[in-house]
Formats: structure tokens, sequence, C-alpha cells
């Protein structure tokens, strides 16, 4: 039925055709298909690309599947909606000069429950697949190693609870089910080796886990994945993965090493052995000192604070104050507030004084 122009009072024609769209027939049609070449392509490139390093653990196979299974199904989504807005304002752009309202258009519901059944049943199918394979991967195992990881700015630390052994470096046994358990002593951190691709975030107050189980001998490092200060760069700690045979008498050297030495006089070893029994190079070590400071006795060589080889004035009482109160006594060139506040209450008095021992030492 033809509209009345209220104006006029006669009846007027149909509108007028908005010569953008004319001889558009099939737009939908000719952008899905442009859209489906173009996710073929980009699915192709994606899964090209070798996007980890080389795995390390069992559960790296099947963290790499879901991700290239993501692509599978993100890639094409993205592209189709990417066409549409792309060819619509190439093809239907207004000309320069043409101010005039664009051409009615109606919601489509058919295309409008298609539009979000799709999806909608891709992430539903994604969710239940990721829920799976994370059920699988947490599943306990028989002859679990428990680590206990505890991160702290900017180190971490290790401690084997079953075997009474801690230790800054991580070292596992090849084809053994590991369980970690981790927390953090300040700030939030997470921990993560990119060859075992599991991550799990350190939550102060809480214990997070995952489980893996390394299947290839090498060496690797653990990662900060989360940004927990200025030396958040520098957290990093060396893992070994090695044969059931070299973690047993590498446990045994530890052992041997955290024995008490025997008692009796003369003057403590080279390693800062303090009156209280604590290792000050030991100290140093386990408490991140050397993510930070350069100290050629500890060949550690960061830039993040000062070169702890050139302290000045080399005093006890300078040393220790600056380790409990970072902020009383900054270095020209550094910024204040670098050294975590609470560090020297992270210490035990036995290890406060073989730190600065160690390190007074050092100046001599």
């Amino acid at each position: 039925m033809a509209e009345r122009d209220p104006a006029a009072g006669t009846t007027a024609g149909p509108p007028e055709e908005d010569p953008r769209i004319r001889g558009e027939r099939h737009p939908v049609a000719r952008m899905i298909a442009l859209g489906i070449v173009c996710s073929l392509v980009g699915i192709a490139i994606a899964l090209a690309i070798d996007w980890f390093p080389e795995s390390a653990a069992g559960s790296a196979d099947q963290i790499d599947t879901v991700y290239d299974v993501l692509l599978i199904c993100s890639v094409p989504i993205f592209v189709l909606v990417m066409t549409v807005a792309i060819y619509s304002v190439v093809r239907f752009r207004a000309k320069p000069g043409d101010m005039r309202d664009g051409a009615p258009i109606h919601g489509n519901t058919r295309l409008e429950v298609v539009w979000v059944t799709i999806p909608f049943l891709m992430v539903t199918a994604l969710a239940i697949y990721g829920w799976i394979v994370l059920d699988d991967l947490e599943a306990k195992q028989p002859d679990t190693l428990i680590v206990n990881v505890t991160g702290q700015q900017f180190t971490w630390s290790f401690d084997y609870p079953s075997e009474k052994v801690k230790s800054n470096e991580l070292v596992l046994p090849k084809d053994r089910p590991v369980e970690f358990r981790i927390h953090t002593k300040d700030v939030l951190h997470s921990f993560w080796v990119p060859e075992f691709r599991l991550k799990s975030d350190a939550v102060p107050g809480l214990t997070t886990k995952i489980r893996l189980t390394p299947d290839r001998i090498g060496r690797y490092q653990v990662v900060c994945a989360e940004l927990c200060g200025i030396g958040h760069s520098t957290m990093r700690q060396n893992v070994r993965v090695v044969t059931r045979a070299g973690f047993d008498s590498w446990l045994q050297d530890q052992e041997e090493a955290a024995a008490p030495a025997p008692s009796g006089g003369g003057e403590e070893g080279g390693g800062g052995q303090a009156g209280g029994g604590a290792d000050g190079a030991a100290v140093f070590e386990a408490n991140g000192c050397a993510s930070c400071h350069t100290f050629k006795p500890a060949n550690a060589t960061g830039t993040v604070g000062p070169d702890l080889d050139e302290i000045e004035p080399a005093t006890a009482d300078f040393i220790r104050q600056s380790i409990v109160d970072p902020n009383a006594n900054v270095t020209k060139g550094f910024s204040p507030d670098i050294m975590p506040q609470d560090f020297g209450d992270k210490l035990s008095s036995d290890d406060l004084d073989a730190l600065v021992e160690y390190l007074l030492k050092a100046q001599k």
C-alpha cells in the first residue's frame, strides 16, 4: 500500500532506492564466502607458528592441543566479524558530500538467533573440553613428589618436605609426578616454567597447587609471570630435570651439606658462617639478593640495586641499617623504595647477623 505524503495530501510512490546498496542482492553471502577464505588462511598461519618452547612435561602436549583448538575456533570468529565490518565500511560508505540518511534496515530475527546460538555452542563446547583436560591434568597420581614453592621479591625457594631438603634450585626427577604447593612471603607472584606450560599464581595467604610430570632431562628456568616490583624481570631460578639416580644423589648431597659442622673451635669457614650458625652466603642467595645487586663473592651481577662490592662506609652498623631500613641510606643514582621496606623483618636475628658479616668481610 502506497504511503500518503501528509504535506502534499497525495499518495507518494515507493521510497527511492539508496544507490549505495543498489545491486547488492546477496552481500551477506559474499561477505561470508570472503570470511571463510580468510579464516582458512588465518588458521593455517596460526597453526604454523611455533608458539611455545619444546615441551618438557607430559601435560604440555595436552595443553598445546587445547591452544590449537582455541585458535581453530577463535580465528574464524574474529575473521568473519572483521570481514563484515570492513566490507560494510568499504562497500557501503557514503560518497563525499552525501549527507542523506542511510536506507532503513530492520532486524533479522533468524540471523540474530543464528549469530548468538553458534558462538554459545562453541564456547560451551570449549569450556567442557577445557574442564575435561584440566581434570585429567589435576588427577592425583601415586609416588608423587611434593615440592613447596615460595616466592618473594625477587627470588624463588624450594622445600622438599618428605626428603627434608631445602634448596634455591629446583631439581626434579624425570618421569615422576610432582605436586607444586605454591605460596608467597610478600606480594603476588606467578610460578611458571614455560617448558612445563602450567602456571599458577602465588597469592598472599593462600596455597595454590599444580601437578605435572617432567619427561625430558635438561635445564630450564622458573619465570615469574606476574609483575611484582622493580626487580620482576630478574626473578628467575634454575630448574634441572635429572634421572631418578641423579635426583637421589642430589638429595644426598643436600643432606650432607645441611648437616651441622663438627663441634670444636677454630675460625669460621669461607661461606660466611656467623656465631649463631647461620651461613651468610646461603642467606644472601636464599633471599634473592643476587637478583638485584652485584656482589663478586656470590657471582651476582644484578643492577637493580647498588653494587655491594663498593659499600661506603663499610661498617657493620651501616650495612645493618641499610638492610632493616633501606630508605635510611639511599645510594646516589638509585631511587628510594626499590628494596622492599620489610626485607629485614623476614630475616631471623642469626640470619641478619650472618648476612651483615658476609657483606662486611668482602669489603676488607
